[in-house]
């Protein structure tokens, strides 16, 4: 079981349109009342790169469609898994809730709680990683944490093996150690986007497994 997953819903709960990309397994996972989801979709479970796009529909029942332009990412240094360990430099792949955002910087103006922290989360450079700006802006991604605490919070409910602190961050020009990054200006326009009473989820993984439909 992945930590924090959203569970399948069936056709009376879960989401009746799909998202371009997403197969009836991922699109299960999202839930009926979500109205904003971000992709990020990787070329294969090796990949570290991934192509980033949002999503929006007015009501449960009306037709995805994108917002802003596709974005280019980072994640994990090792790609992709079902399976996230500490320390494994990996992504892990699934459907996430993001229910709370952060920073070093004030608040851009995100509809989500927001944890300004001048001393943001982490200052070492984890194998040589450039991390000064890297924290600048985050959004949570309910993997492996209570959602709606601060990304500050450290609990891990399902405890320090299977990893924890995934977040959506800023781009530092390498690859993650498990994170999805984006440049700057685009975390800040995505902050900007995301609504509370939009239940917005984060979908993430390579394309194969996005697509899966079994």
């Amino acid at each position: 079981m992945q930590p924090n997953r959203v569970d399948g819903a069936d056709a009376a709960t879960g989401a009746r349109d799909t998202v371009p990309g997403i197969g009836s397994v991922m699109s299960a996972r999202i839930p009926r009342d979500a109205l904003q989801v971000i992709v990020a979709s990787g070329a294969d479970r090796e990949a570290n790169t991934n192509d980033v796009t949002l999503w929006q529909r007015a009501n449960p029942d009306a037709p995805w469609e994108p917002f802003g332009a596709p974005l280019t990412g980072r994640n994990g240094a090792n790609g992709w898994t079902f399976a996230h360990r500490e320390g494994d430099l990996r992504s892990p792949i699934g459907v996430f809730s993001l229910t709370a955002a952060g920073g070093k910087l004030p608040d851009p103006g995100t509809g989500l709680p927001y944890e300004y922290r001048p001393a943001f989360y982490r200052t070492a450079a984890p194998q040589g990683q450039p991390m000064a700006e890297a924290f600048n802006y985050v959004v949570a991604i309910d993997y492996n944490r209570l959602p709606g605490r601060p990304p500050s919070d450290p609990t891990r409910p399902l405890g320090d093996q299977v990893g924890g602190d995934i977040w959506l961050h800023v781009d530092h020009k390498s690859p993650t150690r498990g994170c999805v990054a984006v440049e700057q200006d685009a975390l800040t326009s995505i902050l900007r986007w995301l609504k509370p009473i939009a239940h917005p989820m984060i979908v993430m993984g390579d394309v194969a497994d996005l697509a899966a439909d079994t």
